[in-house]
């Protein structure tokens, strides 16, 4: 009797270890034409001034997501950036928008990179993955967080 209790607990032990490790350990993602991206989440404004330039490189199935409390014509920078970029402009779960291919800024040049349609979110990728995906205006983004 002491056995099966004992076992027994041990077993509802290793379950909720188990659950908890799995629902602690799913990075947030962004899917889009069937590829994913886990991402780096940048949603005070320290984090998204910041965005990707405390980083010297990005891995090919990573991305950063800029979370905005509301839909607005959003700009972004280069400033800091160590490598070039895609950026994706989201509104909902539709992508209004794309810049590729952005490159570094220079000392002498820090332009800006305005959506000609709002958005409430952000994606940026590695430079040259939107043309290598077919990703385009339009398409789906599923975003799980």
């Amino acid at each position: 009797m002491k056995l099966s209790i004992f076992v027994l607990s041990i077993f509802i032990l290793t379950l909720i270890f188990i659950l908890t490790f799995n629902s602690a350990s799913k990075a947030p993602t962004a899917e889009i034409n069937g590829h994913s991206f886990s991402l780096h989440l940048a949603r005070t404004s320290q984090e998204q001034e910041i965005g990707l330039s405390k980083y010297n490189q990005l891995d090919k199935d990573k991305g950063m997501l800029f979370i905005f409390p509301r839909k607005d014509y959003l700009a972004f920078w280069m400033k800091g950036m160590k490598f070039p970029i895609d950026i994706i402009f989201i509104q909902g779960d539709r992508i209004v928008y794309i810049f590729q291919n952005v490159p570094v800024a220079t000392d002498s040049a820090l332009p800006t990179y305005t959506a000609k349609k709002q958005a409430d979110k952000v994606l940026e990728i590695n430079a040259g993955l939107v043309k290598e995906y077919g990703i385009k205006i339009g398409d789906r983004v599923k975003i799980n967080l």
